[in-house]
């Protein structure tokens, strides 16, 4: 697609009036909600960004807070500030909240800010979901910190290893806090990630090839992927944790066949590509402004792509230089030794790509480049110590000392928050039209440099000296009271800078407009006005350039009237352009979501789950259980897979396409799908955890009253019925397409009944086999496994009988079948799961 094959103009956009008829459409349709209640309901994607942003940096504070007490009470040998119980329960909810309340909602936040207006779209396909993962993350983020006030606080460490944390006389309520509160708030973060994937894939402007796109959305797509991947072990940990904790199944229980490291296992897994998924979107923001100051392309736009998505895969091979000191083969060692001294290479990559382009640039001189320099520099030094602790003979020495929370800072701070800062400092225009004081800036950017590297270095020395971490005191014969002082000093110091940038944001309200574009960048979302309309970019462009405001003539003039595609709201409806993944050609329009408060509903009855459950209240949490989905069927029945009043629309430039697409080819379809891959990865982990049983066992299953497998029968009656539902379903697909909507039907209740009766001969194997799983691991892993596919099993059913319900309502025919097509995806992964569950349970090790 080319500008000369679409430079028709239609006659109607060279009048003024017809344009400003088109303005005032989109105006109407996108105004926010009136009410300060009715506010909170909407769900542009625009202001959740925002209030996910604000809520983020405001557990950051909080979280920066809590440390500031840990630094006062270690400032000298023998403090008594805080009490021991105090100071477990002050550093593990810091870790907790910087890791899970701020740095990847945070990354989540500024994406769904900038995406939508990177990509040239009237939003991101899925905003009412955006709006159901922040109410997530906004209750899930109160009920955890919220806990340290009452004496309630988790007191584990943010990595809560068992089996002091699983065993309920040795560790409070705290204990099931962070897990099903942070369990409840990753449930959040997998919806943002869905929706950031289908975003970049489905929602790029016409011509926007996947060799186009601005590398932040390249970076986010690499790092929403890595978290359906990173995220789902740690559920799959979360629900054995507490398993354990709540019915006494003894996963890590060491006596009854348990073993602690399956957690660290699962944790890890999660817990180091975790790292660089809040350190990727941070190298995304360098993206995106040194360009801009170096004033030319991006140098190496293939090779950074290629590092981004190298250090992505790399990061899934390094969780075991975590566990270096528990024993493990010396082959294992030597293994994820070098893998995590080769995640260097993609990572210097990137930024020696950052420094060339500066150095082949115009170089202007600005604050947020003082951060970017500022915060590459500090992650560097992190990184090389990063290597250091990749050698397990060095990092037997350093375990658990304070040279790891050097490291560890230096790396979060350098790779994190400093680039959050600079992204502050050049986004902050885009978002409230108003810039942040240059030299306010560059004041808290010193003050932040030195107080940074004077308490974090320090603590290189202070553990090489043998100051171990996670103690909250320290005799005053060891010698390191003045390191620890100048630490304090040091934190204190970082504290004024961040409190100084925080009362440059208060400022800037009192400050004039900025020019539109103040920057002079390249890319698509300087597009924005100071004075920025809800609907965003005022007409979907054609692209053809990385840089399209330097690059594509009159491209700005062009946009503002309306020159290119879907230049009005003809409908009075929000609507974007689906395209295709990989050459961006327009193949929907997309009807968005409305504010509504279902989202809201649907998050707080989720939310009674995690919490009734916390307090043991089972019975309340069974019937928010209930609330929940009936929540979700209000919101699926009411906003999704609507049947257009027309089956195509006119875009602009002759192009017509259709209203309503199923398959493969719409983003419900994709989020579906995508969505199933975080599923499969979870339950993949306990799986895991059967073969990591398997493997440290002698006798698995062992022999005993109790402890029998299930034998062949049941599992094999269940595997049939689930392949008969998962078959039955495809056959309503396909017999519904060709018209024939009565025998759709038919199999859709072939399929519901089948699919039900595999859940009670699912359940049935250990039932009758007298599995007792509170007698050993083999049992419970067993009955684990079996209760995840008949809950799944009980999700298809519900699934099939609402597609039905869809079809005998009207509101699903021949042509309009996304429900069917969607639920069928949903069965693939269901068969598939059986086939895993019910072969391994009944054939692998087996005992009849």
């Amino acid at each position: 697609m080319t500008t000369e094959s679409t430079e028709y103009i239609a006659p109607d956009q060279n009048d003024p009036a017809v344009r400003k008829g088109q303005e005032d459409r989109l105006r109407e349709v996108w105004k926010p909600p009136t009410g300060w209640f009715f506010r909170w309901t909407d769900v542009n994607n625009n202001r959740i960004g925002v209030w996910y942003t604000l809520t983020a940096f405001g557990f950051m504070l909080f979280a920066g807070v809590l440390a500031l007490i840990m630094r006062t009470q270690l400032a000298v040998p023998n403090n008594d500030l805080v009490t021991a119980n105090t100071f477990n329960q002050l550093f593990t909810l810091h870790g907790s909240m910087m890791m899970f309340l701020f740095a990847v909602p945070m990354f989540e936040a500024v994406s769904i800010i900038l995406l939508p207006q990177l990509l040239g779209a009237r939003d991101l396909p899925f905003p009412r979901l955006s709006g159901f993962g922040y109410w997530s993350f906004l209750i899930g983020g109160v009920f955890v910190s919220g806990s340290i006030f009452f004496d309630a606080a988790p007191d584990g460490g943010w990595f809560m290893y068992p089996p002091l944390t699983t065993r309920t006389d040795l560790s409070g309520l705290g204990a099931d806090i962070w897990m099903l509160g942070l369990s409840f708030i990753e449930v959040s973060s997998v919806a943002a990630a869905v929706e950031l994937i289908v975003g970049v894939l489905k929602c790029r402007p016409p011509g926007m090839r996947l060799n186009l796109m601005p590398l932040y959305a390249w970076y986010i797509l690499v790092v929403a992927v890595m978290i359906l991947f990173a995220f789902p072990p740690l559920i799959a940990g979360d629900v054995l944790f507490e398993m354990e904790r709540l019915l006494n199944w003894p996963f890590f229980n060491a006596e009854k066949g348990g073993d602690p490291l399956l957690w660290q296992h699962l944790f890890w897994i999660f817990g180091h590509p975790e790292v660089y998924i809040v350190f990727l979107p941070s190298i995304a923001l360098f993206a995106m402004l040194i360009p801009t100051f170096a004033q030319r392309h991006l140098l190496g736009y293939p090779w950074i792509v290629l590092a981004a998505v190298g250090t992505a895969f790399l990061s899934f091979g390094l969780w075991v230089h975590h566990m270096f000191t528990t024993g493990l083969p010396k082959i294992s060692l030597a293994f994820f030794a070098a893998a995590s001294e080769a995640v260097a290479i993609p990572t210097g990559v990137q930024i020696f790509v950052f420094i060339a382009t500066l150095w082949a640039g115009n170089v202007k001189k600005s604050t947020p480049l003082l951060y970017a320099s500022g915060s590459l520099a500090v992650f560097v030094i992190g990184g090389l110590t990063g290597v250091m602790v990749a050698v397990a003979p060095f990092d037997w020495q350093a375990h658990d000392t304070y040279f790891i929370v050097a490291h560890l800072h230096y790396v979060l701070i350098g790779g994190t928050l400093l680039p959050l800062f600079a992204g502050l400092y050049y986004y902050w225009p885009l978002v409230t039209g108003k810039k942040l004081s240059d030299r306010i800036g560059r004041i808290a950017f010193w003050i932040m440099f030195v107080g940074m590297n004077l308490t974090f270095f320090p603590m290189h020395l202070s553990g090489l000296l043998g100051m171990p971490r996670r103690v909250f005191t320290y005799p005053e014969e060891l010698g390191i009271g003045g390191l620890n002082l100048a630490s304090t000093a040091g934190s204190y110091m970082f504290a004024l800078g961040v409190l100084i940038v925080c009362i440059d944001l208060a400022l800037s309200p009192r400050r004039p407009k900025a020019p539109r574009n103040p920057w002079n960048a390249g890319t698509l979302e300087w597009l924005a006005l100071p004075d920025d309309e809800d609907w965003g970019i005022r007409s979907v462009p054609l692209i053809e350039s990385r840089y399209p405001i330097w690059d594509q003539k009159n491209f700005v003039q062009k946009v503002d009237e309306g020159r290119f595609f879907l230049p009005d709201a003809e409908e009075m409806r929000r609507e974007s352009i689906i395209t295709t993944v990989l050459d961006a050609r327009p193949v929907q329009v997309i009807r968005l979501g409305t504010p509504s408060v279902k989202p809201m509903m649907t998050a707080v009855a989720l939310a009674g789950v995690f919490i009734l459950t916390t307090y043991h209240l089972y019975i309340w949490s069974a019937v928010s259980g209930v609330a929940t989905l009936a929540c979700v069927l209000w919101w699926l029945w009411t906003g999704t897979a609507e049947i257009p009043e027309k089956p195509t629309k006119h875009i602009g430039h002759g192009i017509e396409v259709p209203l309503y697409t199923s398959g493969p080819s719409a983003p419900g379809w994709w989020a579906m799908f995508i969505t199933m891959m975080a599923d499969a990865t979870a339950f993949s982990g306990l799986v895991f955890g059967y073969f990591f049983f398997w493997t440290i066992h002698n006798d698995f299953p062992p022999s005993g009253v109790g402890l029998n497998g299930p034998g062949v029968f049941w599992p094999m009656v269940a595997l049939a019925l689930t392949l008969t539902g998962w078959a039955a379903t495809i056959g309503a697909r396909e017999v519904h397409r060709r018209g024939n909507v009565a025998a759709g039907r038919a199999l859709l209740v072939v399929g519901i009944v089948a699919t039900l009766s595999s859940l009670f001969a699912g359940l049935a194997g250990p039932w009758y086999s007298g599995l007792d799983p509170e007698l050993h691991v083999y049992p419970a892993i067993v009955w684990t496994l079996a209760i995840w596919t008949a809950v799944h099993a009980a999700i298809g059913v519900i699934m099939q009988a609402y597609t039905l319900a869809r079809s005998l309502a009207g509101k699903m025919t021949p042509v309009y079948d996304a429900d069917l097509r969607n639920i069928t995806v949903y069965h693939h992964f269901l068969a598939l799961t059986g086939i895993v569950t019910f072969c391994t349970i009944g054939l692998f090790p087996g005992v009849a």
